[in-house]
C-alpha cells in the first residue's frame, strides 16, 4: 500500500478549528487541543442560550406592557384573560410593541377589551 502523508489535510483541520477561535483568551485561542475544547462548550452554549433568549424576551415584554397597564389601574393577568375572553387576537410581542411605541392605540384596545 502506498503511503499516506497527511500533512496537507492536518494543517487545514488545524486552521479550520484556530479560526473558528479567533479572539479566544490564553491557550484556547492558539493551541488546537484547547480550541477543540473551546468550540465544542461554546456551540452547547450558544444552543442553550437560544432556547433561554426566547424566555427573555416573553418576560421583557411583559413588564413592558405591565408598566402602561398599571397606568391604566389594570393589571396584567386580568388584561390577559380580558383578551382572551373577547378573542383578540394579539400575542405579547405586539402588545409590549404597542406599548413602546404607541402608547394611544394600545389605550384603544384596552377600552375595546373592557
Amino acid at each position: 500500500m502506498t503511503r499516506v502523508k497527511k500533512g496537507v489535510n492536518a494543517l487545514k483541520s488545524r486552521r479550520n478549528i484556530l479560526s473558528k477561535v479567533k479572539g479566544y483568551r490564553h491557550g484556547r485561542g492558539t493551541k488546537e487541543r484547547q480550541a477543540n475544547e473551546a468550540i465544542f462548550h461554546a456551540g452547547s452554549y450558544s444552543f442553550a442560550h437560544r432556547r433561554d433568549k426566547k424566555g427573555d424576551f416573553r418576560r421583557l415584554w411583559n413588564v413592558r406592557l405591565s408598566a402602561l397597564l398599571k397606568q391604566n389601574d389594570l393589571s396584567y393577568s386580568k388584561f390577559i384573560s380580558m383578551l382572551k375572553t373577547k378573542d383578540v387576537a394579539l400575542d405579547r410581542k405586539i402588545l409590549a410593541h404597542l406599548a413602546d411605541k404607541h402608547p394611544e392605540t394600545l389605550k384603544k384596545v384596552i377600552e375595546a377589551v373592557r
